[in-house]
């Protein structure tokens, strides 16, 4: 397969008016790109990500409103356009709600990767597009080892987790089958300023800003002890760009390799407003709580525990990501502190420029 120079490529990137896709577009623009970034909300621009991307990519940014699952306007785009890399970052990505919305999730998170496949041989791309998946370390479900690398075994336990090994089979299937270029990046938590709110990551970054300026009292969480394997979105989609310059396509875990709990990261995020606590009451269970351990709103209690947030099935995993360091030269070069921080600093400044 011939590729043109970056210079001079097409890409298309669904999603792009999320975390991962705002943050991708930044980065091939940056290398000289055409984005054409596909969002159910991009005709109204309603998203910040998508309002600072248009300031950046003038000229050679094109956002079309159009949904994966459609497949006479994706078909109908990918001829028009003809790019030389299509990036599927649209999803249904939030584990919590999978659980509430099953058939969505099967249908954008699973579906939808099949649709976007045959969009691409349909309009007749199959040998001249190369294709990425956003997958997901849901997809190994309670891992029989850790860390967990690429041939590691598959059994989500979540609705998520289900729809995204569909995904990855069907990638698997038109490369092996098709002959296509098409790879999965096997995604490990990514978090940055840009992720969703109803995350948990985000909000306990704005619930500790807005305790601190005295606008909120509690922040409310599932269990304190859940472990995560959390890196920055930033570099994670400059792995996704690196899967696609490769001579030969093939599925990588992106990850940190290590894992940290909620009750930590809230206790980073705590130290970054000055603000320290103590927990009180039993392990993760409902009586736990964090209480403010210094200063003027010392013995406060902060931080509750809620059964709500708890889910049904809890996994605990960590990347192995040796594949993607040795054959991409890929390296994760931002600490978990560091993330934390500039989450909190983005949302503390956000809440002091508030009316």
């Amino acid at each position: 397969m011939t590729v043109p120079s970056v210079e001079r490529r097409t890409a298309v990137i669904t999603g792009v008016s999320g975390q991962d896709g705002s943050y991708l577009a930044e980065l091939l623009l940056d290398k000289g790109y055409i984005v054409h970034g596909l969002s159910r909300n991009a005709a109204s621009c309603s998203s910040p990500n998508l309002a600072s991307l248009m300031a950046v990519g003038a000229g050679r940014l094109f956002l079309h409103s159009c949904d994966v699952m459609d497949h006479t306007s994706v078909c109908s785009l990918l001829r028009r356009v003809r790019p030389q890399e299509v990036y599927n970052l649209a999803a249904q990505s939030h584990v919590a709600m999978s659980y509430k919305q099953p058939e969505l999730t099967a249908a954008v998170s699973g579906l939808g990767v099949v649709n976007l496949l045959e969009a691409i041989q349909e309009a007749g791309l199959g040998d001249t597009t190369r294709f990425f998946e956003a997958s997901s370390c849901e997809i190994f479900g309670r891992a029989s080892r850790a860390p967990v690398d690429e041939n590691s075994a598959k059994h989500p336990q979540t609705p998520y987790g289900k729809a995204k090994l569909l995904g990855y089979l069907a990638v698997k299937h038109y490369r092996e089958a098709c002959g296509m270029y098409a790879c999965s990046g096997i995604l490990f938590n990514h978090e940055s300023p840009r992720r969703g709110k109803s995350f948990v990551t985000r909000k306990i970054t704005m619930a500790v800003v807005n305790i601190k300026l005295g606008k909120e009292e509690r922040l409310s969480l599932g269990n304190l002890d859940a472990q995560r394997d959390w890196g920055h979105a930033r570099e994670y989609v400059y792995c996704m760009w690196l899967m696609l310059q490769q001579q030969i396509p093939a599925d990588y875990v992106i990850g940190s390799g290590v894992n940290t709990s909620v009750r930590q990261f809230v206790e980073m995020a705590f130290e970054r407003v000055g603000m320290s606590i103590w927990w009180e009451g039993s392990s993760n269970g409902v009586g736990n709580h964090g209480i403010i351990n210094r200063g003027s709103h010392m013995g406060k209690t902060v931080v509750t525990v809620c059964i709500d947030f708890f889910r049904p099935i809890e996994g605990e995993m960590v990347a192995d990501t040796s594949k993607a360091c040795t054959e991409l030269g890929w390296q994760r070069t931002t600490s978990l502190r560091q993330l934390v921080n500039e989450m909190v600093d983005h949302d503390m400044a956000l809440a002091s420029t508030a009316v």
